[in-house]
């Protein structure tokens, strides 16, 4: 008796993998299991990375950010997303011509189009600030790796990302390898967050010294973090206004404003009278003090005018 079977899996890589089994019984105690591997996706997979390799290694120095591929009725569509489209076109698209021509021959693809994405957020592309630190050390040396870095980390922080971190190793600046870390800012180093939200870019730059490795981490501003909550206050409920269609009711309602605009009116005479009063006994009181001051005074005066001639009698004596 003849089965046919597939299984869906993964491998080591990620990948997934057809595994289609022909199952042959020759008796209930024997079996005969022939398991054929069809890597169809696998050689897909690694036909897309070949790609993009290529077209990195091609596109040196133009802001590569992202190389994406595309199946199509047509054809194979290839994205390339840069912060310097002119640079990919060429002049009158000399270089993109060249480019499919290339990918034509060397992946036999049959009908390959190439289309240009321009990145708008530079500070916030991982990719493409790797490529800038790794094009200044190759024009300006080791000596200003230090203000490379610091510039870097000021560009990304200045388009509003959360956190960075920079990684410069090698030979820098003495013989001994080191690795150097600018950082600012808030990042996330473990979690699901460091591995699906943060982006992380890796380049390399080639100097006399030998090669010096670096790597960018940023974490953008749009990222949701689970530790973080925000207190909502809580809305009242809207109050709904009805028409009182029974005429005892509108009476009773008017009855009851007029009530409550007296009150107020009786309530702001009390108000009024009270003050009134309070400000004339302020001022009565004012005026008695007035007048025990000056008769204050006035005994004062005298005493001291009654004083002074003895005094003046016994100091003659």
């Amino acid at each position: 008796m003849l089965q046919k079977f597939s299984i869906f899996g993964t491998n080591a890589t990620g990948c997934c993998v057809v595994r289609k089994a022909l199952l042959f019984r020759t008796s209930k105690k024997h079996k005969k299991v022939i398991f054929l591997i069809e890597r169809k996706f696998v050689n897909q997979n690694i036909k897309e990375f070949e790609i993009k390799e290529y077209v990195r290694h091609n596109l040196s120095r133009v802001g590569l950010s992202d190389v994406k591929l595309q199946r199509t009725p047509l054809g194979e569509k290839i994205i390339i997303s840069t912060s310097r489209p002119g640079l990919v076109v060429g002049r009158s698209g000399t270089n993109i011509t060249k480019l499919t021509q290339e990918l034509k021959q060397a992946f036999k693809l049959e009908n390959p189009q190439i289309e240009i994405e321009e990145v708008t957020s530079v500070g916030l592309d991982a990719n493409i600030i790797a490529e800038m630190i790794a094009n200044s050390l190759e024009k300006f040396g080791i000596a200003r790796f230090k203000g490379i870095g610091h510039k870097a980390m000021a560009d990304v922080m200045g388009a509003g990302a959360l956190g960075v971190e920079i990684l410069i190793g090698g030979k820098v600046p003495s013989t001994r390898a080191k690795t150097w870390r600018f950082y600012q800012g808030y990042l996330k180093k473990c979690g699901d967050i460091a591995v699906s939200e943060v982006k992380v870019a890796y380049a390399s730059a080639q100097l006399k010294s030998g090669t010096i490795g670096i790597k960018v981490s940023i974490m953008t501003p749009d990222t949701v973090l689970p530790d973080r909550m925000k207190l909502v206050p809580e809305e009242a409920p809207d109050a709904k206004l009805e028409e009182v269609k029974d005429a005892s009711v509108k009476k009773e309602m008017e009855d009851k404003t007029k009530e409550l605009a007296n009150a107020t009116k009786e309530e702001k005479k009390d108000k009024t009278a009270v003050s009134k009063t309070s400000k004339k006994s302020s001022r009565k009181r004012t005026g008695a003090e007035i007048k025990q001051k000056e008769n204050a005074k006035e005994q004062n005066e005298k005493e001291e005018g009654s004083i002074t001639p003895t005094t003046l009698e016994e100091s003659e004596q």
